[in-house]
């Protein structure tokens, strides 16, 4: 491994999405990560197209991870936990809270094995409150902490019907979150030589991530102005040569909109009635959207109009796919997107680094592990007889991958072997 977090050790007992993000960033930046997945793999590598207990989703968020697979329901299994926990840096997880505290695993209980252990705990709510027990997915927390009504109200009428958003902005901003929160807990540790627990709720992160709360929680009506100085009131547009392009600038807001006369020329335009005050321009968008349309169409090339709204300081990017930009000159000097085998004879195309670092190499990303590939190779180094390892896995606690499927297991006849089945499998609040 290489990277600035070389010789950390992560323990992964994450799945999905807001934990597994967590714990490949810190992987990217060069912790060794070792996930612990159920018998019931993570749900992700069910994500179509899958093959064989492989698919694209699992393997973006879990490549160059080495994996161990546990059976926590078999008598003894905690201990191999606990054992993983001994010389661990970090603990990720992301199940409902209390969960990992009926088998014996929350922070109090690993933290007096290895009091050095940072342990980060992923929620919908938090560990503690009313809304604790609550299951929580992206979504769902999207829609409680006013993301979604942003949202809807932006769309409005144009909407035909109301569809919540395609990204997973609450799993993904909680793991980078969480991440941060992790790398605040390693410098503290560096100092008093004790690692702590962090509790991550996923709504308080949606709060927290919201460049508008600030009117949003006053309450402060703007009236036809927009509130916040952002993407929320761009414009699209289609360029010289046929380019479909958006400008971030919006056209109603009485701070952007001088921006498009001085781009033009145009600053008479300013007294038009038409366009004289923000809500007149909001009631006469169609009509100023054309004019501005209109001269963007008087240029030779895209290259052009870019350098004459550049000179404005109004923005503009190509609405493209993502395998769009894959292919473009930039992703090609970055290193934007990396090539996975996928263990199967082909590849997937993954993104890359968000980061460069002056005195540090980062790893290529590795190989995304089939459940259990690792077992005999951790344990081994941990200081376990190949005879050992053996009787674990004629015992089922370790379990290693075999052919796939998305089916799930008919529940245990009692109710406390339900919970423990329940929670072994992963059923998680983000």
């Amino acid at each position: 491994m290489s990277g600035p977090l070389q010789g950390l050790k992560v323990v992964d007992l994450s799945r999905v999405l807001a934990g597994p993000l967590c714990a490949r960033t810190l992987g990217d930046l060069g912790a060794e990560v070792i996930k612990v997945e159920p018998p019931r793999p993570d749900v992700s590598r069910f994500s179509f197209p899958f093959d064989d207990g492989m698919s694209g989703y699992y393997a973006q968020q879990n490549v160059g991870k080495r994996n161990v697979s546990i059976d926590l329901n078999v008598p003894g299994a905690r201990e191999l936990i606990l054992k993983l926990c001994e010389d661990a840096d970090i603990f990720v997880e992301n199940f409902r809270a209390g969960t990992l505290k009926f088998f014996g695993l929350d922070y109090e209980a690993l933290s007096r094995h290895n009091p050095r252990l940072i342990y980060v705990s992923i929620s919908g709510y938090g560990q503690g409150g009313p809304w604790a027990s609550r299951m929580a997915y992206a979504p769902t927390v999207q829609a409680e902490t006013g993301f979604t009504h942003n949202t809807l109200r932006h769309y409005g009428d144009n909407l035909t019907r109301w569809r919540p958003d395609p990204l997973s902005h609450a799993d993904v901003y909680a793991g980078l979150q969480a991440t941060i929160g992790v790398l605040a807990a390693v410098q503290r540790r560096a100092t008093t030589g004790r690692g702590q627990y962090i509790d991550v709720a996923m709504a308080a992160v949606m709060l927290a991530i919201n460049e508008r709360a600030h009117v949003d929680l006053a309450g402060v009506d703007t009236g036809a102005e927009p509130a916040v100085l952002g993407a929320t009131d761009g414009a699209f547009w289609v360029g010289p040569g046929g380019e479909r392009f958006l400008t971030p600038a919006s056209l109603v807001s009485s701070l952007t909109f001088p921006q498009y006369l001085m781009a033009m020329r145009r600053v008479e335009l300013a007294s038009d009635p038409r366009f004289a005050t923000a809500a007149l321009r909001s009631q006469n968008y169609d009509a100023l959207h054309e004019i501005i349309q209109t001269w963007m169409l008087t240029f030779r090339d895209m290259k052009a109009l870019d350098a004459q709204l550049d000179e404005s300081k109004i923005a503009m990017g190509e609405i493209r796919t993502t395998k769009e930009l894959a292919e473009t000159e930039w992703a090609a000097y970055w290193g934007a997107v990396h090539d996975v085998s996928n263990r199967h004879g082909g590849t997937y195309r993954l993104h890359g680094r968000p980061w460069r670092f002056s005195e540090d190499t980062l790893d290529p990303p590795g190989l995304p592990a089939f459940r259990g590939e690792h077992n005999a190779e951790v344990f081994a180094g941990l200081g376990m007889s190949a005879q050992e390892i053996h009787a674990l896995k004629t015992a089922g606690m370790l379990v290693e991958h075999q052919r796939s499927s998305p089916v799930v297991p008919a529940p245990q006849t009692t109710q406390s072997a339900d919970r423990a089945s329940t929670a072994a499998a992963g059923v998680m609040a983000a």
